[in-house]
């Protein structure tokens, strides 16, 4: 097989014999190059074409990935201040907690032992002042905010444990106060003393065992101490009596009265109305005989029914 190449020119025409090897091995060759500086020049122009949207793609890609580490790292900052926030909140309800029972425990205080409750007024806060130092810097808040809380629970710990120390003296100061007899049973004046006196029926000279208290009839005959009636009844000499026992070592006897209003074993406090005065037994007019025992012994009731609570 001949390829014929004809020149637009005069030249005479020339002809290839593809028969020859040497021949076929030139346009070959020719061709090989042809193919493969065609190709080189497609991949160099997709190249130039494609490479700066691959590279806008691979920043974009680098972006979100970024992007997505920011937000894991956000994400645990702020599960970081939630568990901190929590914390503070758990810490702030117990010191409101704890400053509600001490509000309480405060006003007790108050009426237990008889303060100015102008001065210990626990329902408003405390005046407070001082001159602004506005030089720190406000970020050193949080870093001081949990430490202070922690120090302030611990002075409400300590408060908490002083006033409860206190409560504990004063209630059983009241207690104490409670079981011992005070104060007068009934209104109305001392008519007799304790003590030697002439009798008022014979004019005898004769021991009194407690005062009397003149009064007018029906009139209600208060307990002087807490305690436990130990007998309601009649008695020689006495009339309708009360009796009660403190638990204390001492015990009181109202006698003369006209009517009983308690009965052995019911427990009585103080003021507790426990008779009406009246003339029961040897009685020469309406009036109440007081005794106080201590340690099963009559003592003189004067300096208890002087006495205030």
């Amino acid at each position: 097989m001949q390829i014929i190449l004809v020149s637009r020119s005069r030249k005479l025409p020339k002809t290839l014999d593809l028969a020859d090897r040497r021949v076929r091995w030139k346009l070959l060759s020719t061709l090989a190059l042809a193919i493969v500086g065609c190709v080189g020049a497609g991949v160099g122009l997709a190249l130039t074409v494609a490479s700066p949207r691959d590279r806008a793609l691979s920043q974009i890609h680098e972006l979100q990935q970024q992007i997505r580490q920011q937000n894991t790292q956000l994400g645990g900052v702020r599960e970081d201040s939630q568990r901190g926030l929590d914390a503070l909140a758990v810490k702030l309800g117990q010191l409101q907690a704890q400053s509600t029972r001490l509000n309480a425990l405060g006003e007790r205080l108050t009426e237990v032992g008889k303060l100015d409750a102008s001065e210990f007024n626990f329902d408003q806060q405390p005046a407070v002042g001082g001159v602004e130092d506005v030089s720190g810097s406000a970020y050193a808040l949080p870093q001081t905010l949990d430490s202070s809380i922690s120090q302030l629970a611990t002075q409400f710990d300590s408060q908490q444990a002083q006033l409860s120390a206190l409560q504990s003296l004063l209630l059983d100061a009241k207690i104490e106060s409670n079981l011992k007899p005070t104060g007068m049973p009934v209104e109305g004046y001392i008519s007799s003393y304790f003590g030697a006196r002439p009798d008022p029926f014979d004019g005898r000279s004769a021991r009194h065992t407690g005062i009397d208290i003149a009064t007018p009839y029906g009139t209600p005959v208060h307990a002087v101490a807490e305690g436990m009636v130990t007998y309601a009844g009649v008695r020689n000499g006495y009339g309708n009596v009360i009796e009660i026992d403190h638990g204390n070592g001492y015990m009181t006897r109202y006698a003369h009265n006209s009517a009983l209003e308690v009965h052995a074993g019911e427990h009585v406090q103080v003021g507790t109305v426990v008779a009406q005065a009246g003339s029961t037994g040897r009685s020469t007019g309406s009036h109440v005989h007081f005794e106080v025992w201590y340690d099963g012994r009559v003592v003189n009731p004067l300096a208890f029914a002087r006495n205030h609570r």
